[in-house]
């Protein structure tokens, strides 16, 4: 059970809301009980979608398997159809957890999950530091660790909250082993 209410948004921020993303969905409607976080986390996460160098598809990954690693639905859920707009194939969804030794993922997109691994667990070693800046600029690389802590924040969040799932992504398979 969804451990806070829904909120509603002064007509300011539901515009803005509305202009970024269409119809708030839950975890916004949920984070809606404190505005200004709410307004600044809507920010935010504008500057990672809309404000980045690295490819959507790749972040898009990296999204998916932070869901995965911190086993939470409703991120899985939600970027689940934002990767596939994006162009993660079906065959990387279905390897993503076996990434490591699955063929279906290209050295650039190996160094970016292990570099997500790395933040979500609190340590990026150096070997992993090193084969990522091997694939990616120091630009690049800030931004995915900027989209790495955001994501393991937003899942903290989702499962701290057990934000429930919107009606338009019930439908979803959870491969979240």
């Amino acid at each position: 059970m969804q451990r806070v209410p829904l909120a509603t948004f002064d007509p300011s921020l539901q515009k803005r809301l509305e202009l970024l993303w269409g119809k708030p969905v839950n975890l916004y409607r949920a984070l809606g009980n404190h505005a200004p976080l709410v307004a600044a986390w809507t920010e935010f996460a504008q500057a990672i979608r809309a404000d980045a160098k690295t490819p959507r598809a790749l972040r898009e990954l990296m999204i998916l398997r932070s869901g995965q690693v911190q086993r939470s639905e409703y991120e899985w859920a939600q970027h689940l159809r934002m990767a596939r707009k994006a162009g993660v194939r079906e065959a990387q969804i279905d390897a993503l957890s076996g990434w490591r030794t699955s063929s279906e993922f290209d050295a650039r997109e190996k160094a970016a999950l292990g570099l997500l691994e790395g933040v979500t667990a609190g340590a990026v070693d150096d070997t992993t530091w090193d084969t990522a800046t091997g694939h990616f600029s120091t630009e690049e690389m800030t931004e995915l660790v900027m989209v790495s802590a955001f994501y393991s924040m937003v899942a903290r969040v989702l499962n701290a909250l057990r934000i429930e799932l919107d009606d338009d992504i019930r439908d979803y398979s959870p491969p979240l082993g």
